[in-house]
């Protein structure tokens, strides 16, 4: 978070410097790692949770590319870590643009360093709750063809968006923006699957600087109105496109973020 200087407030966890230590990585300051350990103290499958969640981006940029999509805005991007749109998207088809957001300055500060050199990706600063800021930014602008296909990606943020900032209309709005065939891919947060534990985590994320919003399958396939749903729906997050009928656990709930893409016909 950001006091109103734009300086970075250390005495408080963010949600994106939280993820990259639950993935592993090394971008994150010890309030977050307080936020984070306390959080795998309740629920000891979090790191899990978002390494599926991590997985399910990858199966779902390759969705894409495969589909023709060569141009990809990330929105709540976080921090980048190894598997990162670009390197999936760019792998599967070489010269694919993609443009990460996030609000945080650091995870920006670190996109654009690891971005650095590869003129197909740009890191914008910015709220995905504003998208006229998003669409109309020049790194948008420069990278993005918006009377062409392109992936709309709000993975693991949606939740971090009260009911008071009405999600719907937000998507919406990118959705008035995206060409047919375009593709919204989203994850979510959910009560659904282990709702006790979901509980406790989201009360505890509700002392924090990034408040969370749990919402249930029906609650989340409302989201996608507008959208024609890509099987297999909206499901746990193993459960979307695994690459082998191995790779989804016997109890697929207990990861309970949910997973799904749209298609924009």
């Amino acid at each position: 978070m950001t006091d109103e200087a734009g300086t970075v407030d250390l005495t408080r966890p963010s949600a994106a410097r939280v993820y990259d230590y639950y993935l592993g990585g090394a971008h994150n300051f010890a309030v977050d790692r307080e936020m984070a350990e306390r959080a795998i103290g309740m629920w000891p499958d979090l790191p899990l949770i978002m390494q599926a969640n991590r997985a399910f981006l990858r199966r779902a940029v390759r969705f894409c590319a495969d589909a023709g999509v060569r141009q990809f805005l990330d929105l709540g991007s976080g921090i980048p870590t190894v598997g990162n749109v670009h390197e999936i998207a760019q792998d599967a088809a070489p010269g694919a643009r993609v443009v990460y957001v996030d609000n945080d300055p650091i995870a920006t500060a670190y996109s654009e360093n690891i971005l650095r050199g590869n003129q197909d990706t740009a890191a914008l600063q910015a709220d995905l709750r504003k998208p006229e800021q998003v669409l109309d930014s020049p790194q948008v602008r420069k990278l993005l063809n918006f009377d062409e296909p392109i992936a709309v990606m709000m993975v693991a943020v949606l939740h971090f968006v009260p009911d008071n900032d009405d999600p719907a209309a937000v998507i919406a709005r990118y959705r008035e923006a995206m060409a047919p065939g375009s593709f919204l891919v989203l994850s979510h947060a959910s009560q659904d699957g282990q709702p006790g534990q979901a509980d406790s985590h989201q009360n505890l994320y509700n002392r924090t600087a990034t408040p969370m919003t749990m919402r249930s399958k029906s609650q989340v396939a409302e989201l996608l109105t507008g959208f024609d749903l890509v099987e297999p729906g909206v499901v746990f997050l193993p459960q979307w496109r695994p690459v082998a009928p191995e790779d989804v656990d016997e109890h697929p709930e207990r990861f309970s973020g949910l997973a799904a893409v749209g298609r924009r016909s």
